[in-house]
């Protein structure tokens, strides 16, 4: 029996061949030069089937490549060809059909446009991305290429970290989904980051600037600029910052409150931050869970933090099947503080161990915050978790000892 990709790609060519040798019968020869050569294509066809079969995928390319003549009737049967061993990840292959294509002189514009975009595909499906650089920005000048490439080119930029790059074509592209407007302001934000890494405060803070007065602020440049207020000592800018981060996208409270804690505790404000929190349960009595999950998480106390985490404790699902939350409930103050103390060391020990983020586009779970999605490459698409993430424990396996 064929393994699975094997039968795919041989049934994938049973059918370009088959409409390769309809196009030949109907336009392309005489009925003479069919009589003449119609057996030894079928011979030919019947060969490369048999290469197939045997796993000898160069030869059978090699002898289609042959029989399967690059003319106006078969070039998009090529281009089939190309696309499939491109899905296949058999790059080299769709590689050598595309520069098949190229090769021809008679091309149209149009023709030949379609060919070079092909190619530029291969190249970059095979990592050769300075070959695909140079083939997309050609496209570029191609009315019906032109979106396409620039957002190639972007995602070559990204991957060389070619910010600067990845700039020039995110303004040069008028992307009517908009997804421009997501990823233009993280290019900046990269600059910023790399430019406080050098100490250079000031050109960091106009590349925040640019990335917010052109496109719509992201959580990332305002969390970039609080840590920039920081460190000029600014910290009342920076708590602004904080709070309106909370006000616009509560679903990272998770990430923002063990930096607003730390930035009033080094400024000898600890105490306001129970204030903070009280503010953020008035405005929403749901965001307790979250208060809960960081503070175990951060070790963060306080009497309105530590009721949070009582809260969260006595009314988890998941710890019902564990802990007697109504005994618990009704026992005496020391034996519950004592039972909630021991409870939250091992949920800090749980939450530390279990993935912390999740992107929303694809699902993809990570330790740490990453502003790009390493799966599908969204930018700011991944979630603080708001509690603890059992169903990934359980996946994990048995927990032993704390981590390093």
């Amino acid at each position: 029996m064929l393994p699975s990709n094997q039968a795919f790609l041989l049934a994938g060519l049973f059918l370009l061949i088959a409409a390769a040798g309809w196009l030949f019968g109907r336009f392309g020869e005489s009925s003479r030069e069919r009589e003449e050569n119609g057996g030894n294509l079928s011979s030919d066809y019947l060969k490369g089937l048999n290469f197939l079969l045997n796993e000898q995928t160069d030869q059978a390319l090699d002898l289609f490549l042959k029989v399967v003549r690059v003319d106006d009737d078969t070039l998009e049967t090529h281009f089939a060809l190309g696309s499939l061993f491109r899905r296949r990840g058999e790059v080299d292959r769709a590689i050598r059909i595309h520069q098949n294509i190229i090769a021809r002189p008679d091309l149209s514009t149009e023709q030949r446009d379609e060919a070079m975009n092909a190619l530029a595909r291969d190249y970059l499906r095979a990592g050769l991305l300075d070959r695909a650089e140079k083939m997309f920005e050609t496209l570029t000048d191609k009315p019906v290429y032109r979106q396409e490439a620039l957002l190639a080119l972007c995602g070559i930029f990204e991957q060389e970290h070619e910010w600067e790059k990845a700039i020039e074509a995110g303004e040069r592209l008028e992307d009517s989904r908009g997804s421009m407007s997501r990823r233009v302001p993280h290019y900046y934000c990269e600059l910023a980051e790399q430019a406080m890494g050098r100490g250079e405060w000031q050109r960091a803070r106009n590349l925040l600037r640019k990335a917010r007065s052109r496109r719509r602020p992201t959580v990332r440049g305002a969390l970039d600029r609080a840590r920039i207020a920081r460190e000029q000592g600014d910290a009342r800018t920076a708590l602004r910052l904080y709070r309106r981060t909370l006000e616009e996208h509560p679903d990272f409270l998770v990430e923002v409150l063990p930096r607003m804690a730390d930035l009033l505790e080094s400024t000898g404000r600890a105490g306001e931050l129970q204030q903070e929190i009280e503010a953020l349960i008035r405005r929403n009595a749901d965001y307790r869970n979250a208060i809960a999950y960081s503070a175990i998480l951060h070790d963060l106390r306080g009497p309105v933090i530590d009721d949070c985490v009582e809260h969260y404790i006595l009314t988890e699902p998941t710890l019902a099947a564990f802990v007697a939350g109504q005994e618990l409930a009704t026992a005496g103050s020391e034996p519950r503080r004592e039972a909630i103390a021991r409870i939250r060391e091992g949920l800090a020990l749980l939450a530390r161990r279990s993935p912390r983020y999740r992107c929303k586009e694809c699902g993809f779970s990570s330790m740490q915050l990453l502003w790009q999605c390493p799966s599908c490459k969204a930018w700011e698409s991944q979630r603080p978790a708001e509690k603890v993430r059992f169903d990934s424990l359980l996946r994990q396996g048995e927990i032993s000892g704390p981590p390093a």
